[in-house]
């Protein structure tokens, strides 16, 4: 099976519209091409669908996204208006990948730039693992760990430890991917005796420098995706960049 992660692509409803680094609506629609040749069997988009937090700017994605030859599948950041996200597509918390489960998780808070999941959230977690062992992938907005970028590690997910802390229970989860940081990250976290898979994805608009103190864009970097290739036991991933 292959899943390919894309995120970030912060559109907006004038497709001419600039970001700081380039068009957004021009990057993202040729990622999507990209992302279709390589003929996946599952899309999650995880989340900043949205910079100006219109209609007309998830109407676009889906334009594009339903052109895709496999379900797709989007989660919520911290710029997305939730409402407008489920008027042009469901937003599910869980996809059956045959051998594999893949997890959807809303870490947004609303009005805010950080992520928290929340005792609630957390619990339905648990009770979700606890009905079934297979071999699961979650896939969430905000990082779960450090990726060394002091700014953006301040904004990542406020209840990681208590996240690391539940996952620590259930050794069936292999892979967590992750949005929001603009730039690629891959490593490996302790949780119930195995190491996690934790992995970032370049964004489809500006890329973040990476180990920067304060915000700043990466401009020599191009926008991309995350290709995973997993069977029932082992899995591969990595990152593919688009010449825009």
């Amino acid at each position: 099976m292959r899943l390919i992660q894309i995120t970030d692509s912060h559109l907006h409803a004038n497709k001419q519209a600039r970001s700081r680094a380039g068009i957004p609506w021009q990057q993202f629609q040729r990622v999507l091409e990209a992302v279709a040749a390589e003929r996946p069997d599952v899309v999650v988009f995880t989340g900043d669908v949205s910079q100006d937090e219109t209609a007309a700017s998830y109407a676009h994605a889906r334009e594009v996204l339903s052109t895709l030859p496999c379900p797709w599948f989007w989660i919520p950041g911290n710029h997305d208006q939730l409402d407008l996200m489920i008027a042009e597509h469901p937003l599910l918390e869980e996809v059956d990948l045959e051998q594999w489960r893949l997890l959807l998780l809303n870490t947004q808070v609303v009005g805010k730039p950080h992520g928290e999941l929340g005792s609630v959230a957390l619990s339905a977690l648990a009770e979700r693992l606890e009905q079934d062992d297979r071999p699961t992938l979650i896939a969430m907005h905000h990082p779960p760990v450090d990726v060394g970028a002091a700014w953006m590690d301040a904004i990542g997910l406020q209840d990681r430890d208590a996240f690391w802390q539940l996952l620590s229970a259930y050794p069936q989860v292999k892979m967590i991917l992750f949005g929001h940081a603009h730039q690629a990250y891959a490593q490996h976290h302790q949780a119930a005796g195995t190491d996690i898979g934790v992995y970032g994805c370049p964004a489809m608009a500006d890329q973040f420098l990476p180990g920067a103190e304060q915000f700043a864009i990466d401009e020599a970097s191009r926008p991309g995706y995350r290709v995973v290739d997993f069977n029932a036991h082992e899995w591969q991933t990595w990152i593919e960049r688009v010449v825009v």
